[in-house]
């Protein structure tokens, strides 16, 4: 096990790092690609081990990350590459453009500059415009979203994205009150959202508004959309032998990149009963981790934020046929 130290002073605090080298083993003159970049926690650790013949090529629709690319740019040692865009638009472009990889890892969700940045409006903990948008340039932000969706569309969302227990009450209550005042900003939401719930439940689990936001967020960005876009562009660019990763943070995203990953790992599938095999197919993938990978203990305990992530691995056996 490759062992990073965390750094708690730091802004950003990359999540299953030392789990993340292990498992992309990057090595002298390879090319790298990250997908988001945030702050490049993951990046200069990939980007330390590329040395001078290698290459990082970092994806980002948010502007601010570009910043921290330049910085970081300035300081490794391998050739560096900024494309500002989704990673699902950022992958495709790559691969229109021939680019073939030896890595290729999905930090999936939110960034930690982006949830401590209160004037964005990712969180529950600071009065802030309702917005959310990973990359500002879009037309739709949270408060939109609050003021326009209907009460079943709200629910179902907080259902599906975020696992809201209280998805109908709460739901309702946006309706309600956004038709008395508009629901501009966060602390409003929070009250809006803690006066929905029984009281019983406001203190149990974690903040009252942590799934509602978790669930707004992932709508606004369109997250999950995007990691079924993303995924087989990553695939793609992959040369053969070269190693994929994924980082999740939501049980939505873990089950995508694991789904997708033991598809591509998947043998024959002829009926069990046929003696010989028909279909010809082999696998296309190598899991190098059965199950996914969670933060140690100690990770959680340094950075709480940690505790949701999940990575899941594997390398490129052949191209697709």
């Amino acid at each position: 096990m490759i062992t990073i130290p965390y750094d708690m002073t730091a802004t950003h605090v990359p999540v299953l790092a030392g789990e993340l080298i292990e498992a992309l083993d990057p090595q002298p003159g390879e090319v790298a690609v990250d997908c988001s970049f945030g702050a490049g926690g993951h990046a200069r650790l990939v980007a330390e081990r590329l040395g001078p013949t290698g290459t990082l090529i970092a994806i980002d629709r948010d502007p601010t990350a570009e910043a921290h690319f330049d910085a970081l740019a300035a300081e490794v040692p391998c050739r560096t590459r900024f494309l500002r865009a989704s990673f699902a638009d950022g992958l495709a472009e790559l691969r229109d453009e021939g680019v073939k990889a030896d890595l290729v890892y999905l930090d999936l969700g939110i960034s930690s500059m982006q949830v401590d940045t209160w004037e964005r409006g990712f969180s529950y903990s600071y009065d802030a415009p309702l917005d959310m948008r990973m990359d500002p340039d879009q037309d739709l932000d949270a408060r939109e979203l609050v003021a326009t969706y209907d009460e079943r569309r709200l629910a179902k969302l907080l259902r599906d994205y975020g696992d809201e227990r209280y998805a109908g009450q709460i739901a309702r209550a946006i309706v309600r009150e956004r038709d008395r005042e508009p629901i501009e900003t966060t602390s409003r939401l929070v009250e809006v959202i803690s006066n929905a719930i029984p009281a019983r439940a406001r203190f149990a689990g974690g903040h009252p508004a942590k799934r509602t936001f978790q669930a707004i967020r992932i709508a606004v960005n369109d997250e999950l959309h995007q990691v079924d876009l993303a995924l087989p562009l990553a695939w793609e660019i992959l040369r053969e032998n070269g190693r994929f990763a994924g980082i999740s943070f939501h049980s939505g995203e873990d089950r995508r990149v694991k789904r997708f990953l033991a598809a591509a790992a998947q043998g024959c599938i002829c009926p069990p009963d046929l003696p010989v095999c028909a279909c010809g197919r082999t696998p296309e993938a190598e899991l190098l981790n059965r199950r996914a990978i969670a933060p140690t203990p100690g990770e959680v305990a340094a950075n709480p934020r940690a505790a949701s992530a999940r990575l899941r691995a594997a390398r490129k056996l052949r191209e697709a046929a």
